[in-house]
């Protein structure tokens, strides 16, 4: 896996992986950004969502669980002294649909954390991780 970014201007800069997609990055106004990009750790935290999303909706799909909706949220902590490193994180799986299983989606979410995504493996050795889970069922018949 290879990665590398390209200086644009002032501090936007242009990203891009093996995979061939690119994407904007850039810094905050207060420390002369143009606000023109994601920030680095916006996308640590996204790499997070992604990657746990990715293995819990297809655990559940394996699992025949009729997922309507399905959402993963991040929340980063970060110290306030430099280099401001996550000092907390919580990851927040919200699931809609019907006659879900809490258990299945516990595990799923267990799988994910313990076994499948490399992104929650690397981040668990250096800060701790807090998982939510919010089971919303949709009415019968809808």
């Amino acid at each position: 896996m290879n990665a590398a970014v390209v200086w644009k201007s002032e501090l936007t800069f242009e990203g891009m992986a093996g995979s061939g997609f690119r994407v904007p990055l850039g810094a905050a106004a207060d420390v002369g950004g143009a606000e023109d990009g994601f920030r680095p750790m916006e996308l640590m935290a996204l790499s997070l969502a992604g990657c746990t999303a990715m293995d819990v909706i297809s655990i559940l799909q394996r699992k025949l669980q009729a997922v309507t909706a399905f959402e993963v949220r991040v929340e980063g902590e970060r110290a306030t002294e430099h280099p401001k490193v996550f000092t907390r994180m919580v990851v927040e799986y919200r699931v809609r649909g019907r006659g879900i299983d809490p258990q299945a989606v516990d595990r799923a979410v267990a799988l994910s954390r313990d076994k499948y995504c490399p992104a929650q493996g690397m981040l668990a050795k250096v800060v701790p991780i807090e998982h939510r889970v919010v089971i919303e069922q949709d009415p019968p018949g809808e």
